[in-house]
């Protein structure tokens, strides 16, 4: 019984006893069809996508499920899952389709920040109108319609019960710390981002989901819903990457390895490997470049859309006439490593 992604996890529902988001701390990848169908024998798990409440009593048999599986993590969150008074549910997908419920949409994009699987790497067709808006706290989720008698009894408690936001998707680290990154403002990374081994995002650094870098990167910018930055490459202070939310359509704008988006700059078409776009200049893809030669003459015009994926181009503007010209990008971006040191 082949399946894409398997999943023990907690909920959180509301008054109506809706799943309003779940946490999952160690999803499975291509499980085994062992693992799969011993899983499902517990959960009564017949075919498709989908997720399954479990009671605390079912966790002994998942706990041997994951066990036998070689899955050590799963099993022994399994086994604390039996002494939690906490909804419980498992997640099965057998195969990449749009999200049909909370708990799939959920579970879609901790794989992605938990680096399972990339941006793009799976189908988030439609998951805004899967989710809404939830009060995001310092005591767990709570549903929008409960929040002010939540506030209330807090406060009656003689406690205070702190909204960190209200948004469709909580930040990135409520659920998963990946390794070897700094993130400044925490509030700035949501949940289904991707965050590269060696990244930092600095403090108005910002990072949508399924969206992120792929490996060592500075992230003084935005990198907006959709967007891929390659190894290498920095965001600079204020820069915008266009997403496919806000006016990028259906083509993925991307970053390649090595390459500097300046400070204040902004990016509308996939850019290549070792390129560079100066400090406050926006080149979106219909964005008409003067081409220069190797010896600084003219030698036509393009639209940016038409340079996307080239390496090795420098974007400027030039300063008396200020046409948009691109040129052979001489140097190559280093990052300082100390800077970028995230032990």
């Amino acid at each position: 019984m082949a399946s894409f992604s398997l999943a023990l996890g907690t909920a959180t529902k509301n008054r109506d006893n809706k799943i309003i988001e779940a946490f999952f701390p160690t999803p499975i990848l291509n499980p085994s069809d062992e693992l799969v169908n011993a899983i499902a024998a517990v959960v009564e798990y017949k075919e498709g996508n989908q997720a399954l409440e479990v009671t605390a009593a079912q966790c002994a048999d998942l706990t041997a499920a994951f066990r036998a599986a070689g899955e050590e993590k799963s099993a022994q969150f399994a086994e604390k899952a039996a002494q939690s008074a906490q909804p419980l549910v498992v997640v099965i997908l057998a195969s990449d389709e749009a999200p049909t419920s909370v708990a799939e949409g959920f579970l879609k994009l901790q794989l992605i920040s938990h680096r399972l699987v990339k941006p793009h790497g799976v189908v988030l067709d439609g998951i805004f109108g899967l989710l809404h808006n939830i009060a995001w706290t310092n005591q767990g989720a709570i549903d929008l319609p409960e929040l002010a008698d939540r506030q209330i009894k807090a406060r009656l408690n003689g406690e205070t019960l702190t909204v960190d936001c209200v948004d469709k998707f909580p930040k990135m680290v409520d659920y998963i710390v990946p390794t070897g990154v700094r993130i400044a403002d925490t509030s700035r990374v949501r949940l289904g981002a991707h965050v590269g081994e060696g990244t930092t995002v600095m403090h108005e650094g910002f990072i949508n989901f399924n969206a992120g870098t792929t490996g060592v990167s500075m992230v003084e910018g935005r990198i907006s819903a959709g967007v891929v930055v390659g190894n290498g490459s920095d965001i600079g202070g204020g820069a915008s990457i266009m997403g496919t939310l806000s006016g990028g359509g259906k083509v993925v704008v991307s970053i390649g390895e090595n390459s500097l988006l300046g400070a204040n700059a902004g990016l509308g078409f996939p850019m290549g490997d070792r390129c560079t776009i100066e400090s406050g200049l926006y080149v979106t893809a219909g964005s008409k470049v003067r081409l220069l030669d190797n010896n600084g003459q003219e030698a036509g015009f393009a639209k940016a859309r038409d340079l996307a994926g080239k390496p090795d181009l420098l974007f400027r503007r030039n300063s008396m006439t200020g046409v948009i010209e691109c040129l052979t990008n001489k140097a190559a971006v280093e990052l300082n490593s100390e800077l970028h040191s995230n032990n």
